[in-house]
């Protein structure tokens, strides 16, 4: 009977547990989109101006090839083309052939069986890098006798290739099929970038290169870098090999070697993506400090070193003379035209305990606004860079300090609350700046939300057994659906004049690496941050956010067919599914 009674109880615990968990779906189900099929079929982001015909034509990996146009300033010779072109070959043909269904079961129907890329400018550009100032432009025709792609450069080729690749689908049986399509595209934004953090967690070079290809499937053409900070240096110097010897979680495998950071940024620039490195300084550097003798400010307690230390020494010439060195390294090993330097969240604690700063600060006038020995700092720290010819980004701190910058500086908004606000006032003081603050897609709940299952105890009613799972649902975290608000944020909504909102050149996805490592980091990413790809490439009307999902959730069964572990939208399904490492 006893037993009986708790076996009854246990079912009773189960039933109560399958019941909230209906609920629960129940209540998240009302809440979902209508996933009918969009006019725009899965193209992300969503061109400018495009056309799509119901005359449809076959394709098959047989027969269809890539081609230069006999008119393109691109031949043979640019390996940046030929590469993509067996890339999204691979793309549209490669499953098919491995799943043997090459030969099609329609019939009727005409056969397309060229793509031809004709680049229109004299210079392709093809053996250089992509800059902010490049031209993405494509035009896209596909009709008979052959589809045509045309742009200027060959970075809007890249993009166009994507968009054709996106235009083909396939019926029931496998058969491959494009329709008839006008397309005219280019960004609304020249900046449209994604930073990943390897200093909290070290990204393996593998993962980094399978994010950069997921970039180019989703139109994003910066990889910001964030590639040191406090937690660890893997940067191998040339010039101060001790940084990362002493600074990097381990001086032989988690580091970046020349080879490394060589290889991720040709890896980048065939895809038409630009590599902006960030050493944040004078705060977030304590990795620096394990292997350059007095770089960092010793902190002190009362009258005696405390043993710790805090932000880069700013008074110090020793500091500037490591600087000009080390800037000077990092200007020739990443190509691009600008580097970011950081200046953000400096910890003034250790500064204000030091009495030779304090001393430093009296005889410059500084009185106690330790903000001025910052500018300071940073002021000294831009001359040095520029005399390095690049160009600069720091975040909006230094701009909020006052610090003198030059003309072309890149102010990096990234503060929430403020951001409209701060965005009318960066714009106002005639810079260029680029929006982060909503689209910090790290900020989520669950980060340490283990501890609160660990000290759940399970329930004993009166010496019956129970089974309890209420306190332990797992996919109970806050970031479902929260694309709908990265979807919607805008970098230009702020008030100001035309002329200021022209100052915005695009923004930022940023996934800092505090919870994030290579098991988590690309479904954590996508297609989370395709929701600010299409917000910086399309037109500004794009706003449909049913139209988005619909389209959205194609996109990421595509980016899981091409291997990428995006996560889903919602309860779904995709004709092939991952299949894991």
């Amino acid at each position: 009977m006893i037993t009986t009674l708790k076996f009854t109880v246990l079912l009773l615990a189960l039933g109560f547990c399958r019941g909230l968990l209906d609920n629960y779906i129940d209540e998240e189900e009302t809440e979902a989109l209508d996933a009918q099929a969009s006019k725009f079929g899965s193209l992300w982001p969503l061109p400018q101006k495009v056309q799509i015909s119901e005359v449809s034509f076959k394709l098959t990996g047989s027969s269809f090839k890539i081609v230069d146009a006999k008119e393109s300033s691109a031949g043979p010779s640019c390996s940046l083309l030929q590469d993509a072109y067996r890339r999204y070959y691979e793309y549209m043909f490669g499953s098919t052939k491995k799943l043997g269904l090459s030969k099609s079961r329609r019939t009727g129907t005409s056969e397309l069986t060229e793509l031809q890329v004709w680049i229109t400018s004299p210079d392709s550009e093809c053996d250089g890098y992509p800059s902010v100032t490049s031209d993405e432009s494509y035009e896209l025709s596909v009709d008979l006798p052959f589809a045509v792609l045309k742009a200027p450069k060959v970075w809007g080729a890249l993009h166009g290739l994507e968009t054709f690749s996106q235009l083909v689908y396939e019926d029931e049986y496998g058969a491959k099929s494009v329709n008839a399509t006008t397309i005219s595209d280019f960004p609304r934004f020249a900046h449209r970038g994604i930073l990943l953090d390897s200093s909290r967690h070290f990204l393996p070079i593998k993962v980094i290169l399978a994010n950069l290809e997921t970039m180019a499937m989703n139109k994003f053409n910066v990889f910001h870098w964030h590639i040191v900070d406090d937690q660890s240096f893997p940067y191998l110097s040339r010039t101060f090999p001790q940084l990362s010897q002493q600074g990097a979680y381990h001086p032989y495998t988690h580091v970046y070697t020349p080879a490394d950071v060589k290889m991720v940024i040709e890896f980048a620039r065939l895809r038409g993506i630009r590599v902006i490195p960030e050493f944040d300084t004078p705060g977030h550097t304590q990795s620096w400090g394990k292997g350059q003798t007095d770089l960092l400010t010793p902190c002190y307690s009362g009258s005696k070193p405390s043993g710790t230390f805090g932000p880069v020494n700013p008074i110090l010439n020793t500091t500037y003379d490591f600087m000009n060195q080390f800037f000077k390294e990092i200007s020739t090993v990443f190509p691009d035209a600008y580097v970011h330097l950081g200046g953000d969240e400096v910890d003034f604690t250790c500064w204000k305990s030091n009495p030779d700063i304090q001393q430093f600060m009296e005889q410059h006038g500084f009185g106690q606004d330790y903000s001025k020995l910052e500018s300071f700092y940073i002021q000294r720290l831009l001359d040095i860079v520029t005399t390095t010819n690049k160009g600069y980004m720091i975040w909006q701190e230094v701009f909020d300090n006052g610090v003198k910058l030059k003309p072309d500086t890149v102010v990096h908004v990234w503060i929430g609350g403020g951001s409209n606000e701060e965005m009318e006032k960066v714009t106002a003081a005639g810079y260029t700046t680029i929006l982060s603050a909503p689209w910090y897609l790290d900020l989520i709940s669950y980060a340490q939300d283990w501890q609160k299952y660990y000290k759940v105890e399970p329930l004993n009613f009166n010496g019956y057994q129970t089974l309890l799972s209420t306190p332990w649902y797992l996919n109970r975290i806050s970031y479902g659906q929260d694309w709908h608000g990265y979807y919607k944020a805008d970098p230009q909504d702020f008030k100001g004049t035309e002329e200021q909102k022209k100052l915005v050149i695009g923004g930022e996805a940023c996934l800092w690496g505090e919870y994030v490592d290579a098991t988590n980091l690309t479904p954590r990413l996508w297609p989370r941050a395709s929701a600010v790809a299409e917000r910086l490439w399309s037109a500004k009307e794009v706003t449909d956010i049913s139209d988005a999902f619909n389209r959205l959730s194609m996109h990421r069964c595509r980016m899981v067919e091409r291997g990428i572990p995006a996560e889903p939208l919602f309860s779904s399904y995709c004709p092939r599914e991952y299949k894991g490492i």
